[in-house]
């Protein structure tokens, strides 16, 4: 369990680093459906940097479970926030990426309390 718990700690992660770059970049195609939402632009850099706190307490977590588990929650809440964000919007369409992430973010907080 304890690999299976690594590689999907290293893919949960890659998969929040590559997601945090429109938010660093300002990229229109995601900034602006979010904008529509009404997420201000003051909040992409705070929403970029918990992407990549995420990802650095799911890494650390391979070493120190309990901060794994924390990062995994956080993820998990993350996304489940990003998905009610997308509902009450009325984006129907929008909500399949966030609530995939927060599906397989679910994986590591599952394998992290199974390899305490």
């Amino acid at each position: 369990m304890f690999i299976a718990y690594v590689v999907l700690a290293v893919v949960v992660s890659l998969v929040l680093v590559f997601s945090s770059v429109p938010d660093f970049t300002g990229d229109p195609k995601v900034t602006d459906g979010l904008k529509a939402l009404g997420v201000p632009d003051s909040w992409f850099l705070p929403l970029g940097l918990v992407k990549i706190a995420g990802a650095l307490g799911l890494l650390a977590g391979i070493a120190f479970r309990p901060l794994g588990i924390a990062a995994a929650i956080g993820v998990v809440l993350y996304f489940l926030g990003a998905v009610i964000t997308h509902l009450r919007g009325g984006d129907k369409k929008g909500v399949g990426i966030p609530a995939a992430i927060m599906l397989v973010a679910v994986a590591p907080l599952v394998l992290g309390f199974a390899t305490v």
